[in-house]
């Protein structure tokens, strides 16, 4: 696993989304959903309790996943001990796309950020290069030159 690419702000930043997005998706499945869920056939309140557990099982993978890098930003755990197999990103569970297709707008947007989150997550975990910032000419200038003293 490219363990440099994976800065502790990136990790935090990917933390914070993680824990917005579970309570989101909590508070909608607990409560601001259930009017729209209430329009649905019984078969289709089924599916979309399922697809809600499948939602919140992945978003803990991830939160569970970034704690354990937090860990290793902190000291607290060795980077070679985070890397091993058993600690990996687990896969996360499958959508199902007809379902998905049925469920209320925000019930579909929410279960699809968690599966993009962690997608996100898992090239991260493959060991993938996160996504980086363009380079500042200010900056690889100083570089430059504190290079050349």
């Amino acid at each position: 696993m490219a363990a440099e690419a994976i800065t502790p702000r990136l990790i935090e930043s990917l933390y914070s989304d993680a824990l917005l997005l579970a309570d989101e998706t909590r508070g909608y499945f607990d409560q601001a959903g259930t009017a729209e869920r209430a329009a649905l056939s019984a078969a289709q309140r089924v599916l979309l309790a399922c697809e809600a557990l499948k939602a919140s099982t992945r978003l803990m993978q991830i939160i569970a996943w970034l704690l354990l890098r937090k860990a290793v930003a902190a000291g607290e755990l060795a980077a070679g001990e985070a890397d091993d197999p058993r600690r990996r990103l687990e896969d996360g569970p499958s959508v199902d796309p007809a379902a998905l297709a049925d469920f209320p707008a925000q019930a579909r947007a929410l279960i699809l950020a968690g599966v993009e989150l962690h997608q996100r997550v898992a090239r991260l975990d493959a060991g993938a290069e996160p996504e980086r910032p363009v380079a500042s000419p200010a900056r690889a200038l100083l570089q430059r030159l504190q290079r050349s003293i």
